[in-house]
């Protein structure tokens, strides 16, 4: 078993910052060359230290202030444009970095691209969904508009 520090947030593992034991494996082939951890060391704790601290200060503190916002998420369509051809089809794909910055412009809130995902890739014209995770027990799903862009 390798013990490595997660540098990023990795589903079913943990979160940046966390200490974590998996299989040697696992660790060499894919966490560390990913760079979503690195080996553990003793002097790896300041590390620690210094990843949580950077999370915490990206994270929503009060349980009022993400349920406030969750309200907001859900109850708007956020409007996406993009690039698209005739038939609806995209030329690329909805990016979570999209999401954010139109979330932004409607005047909604800010969010971290890290926390959304999507069901299924979003590579045409219509509504589609998001899942925020605005803290560990409030998650919200945005109902996005993606719309050509003239």
């Amino acid at each position: 078993m390798a013990k490595l520090i997660l540098t990023n947030e990795v589903a079913g593992l943990g979160s940046a910052g966390d200490v974590i034991e998996v299989k040697n494996g696992y660790a060499r082939n894919y966490l560390i060359p990913q760079g979503f951890a690195v080996a553990w060391t003793r002097g790896g704790e300041k590390q620690v230290a210094s990843i949580r601290a950077a999370r915490e200060a990206r994270a929503i503190h009060d349980h009022e202030d993400a349920v406030a916002l969750k309200d907001k998420l859900e109850g708007d369509k956020v409007r996406l444009e993009v690039t698209a051809g005739k038939e609806g089809r995209l030329f690329g794909s909805v990016k979570t970095a999209d999401v954010v910055d139109a979330v932004k412009a409607a005047g909604i809130g800010e969010l971290d691209k890290r926390k959304i995902t999507f069901p299924s890739p979003i590579k045409s014209v219509g509504d589609h969904e998001a899942v925020v995770r605005l803290r560990d027990d409030v998650t919200a799903v945005i109902t996005l508009q993606v719309v050509a862009a003239k």
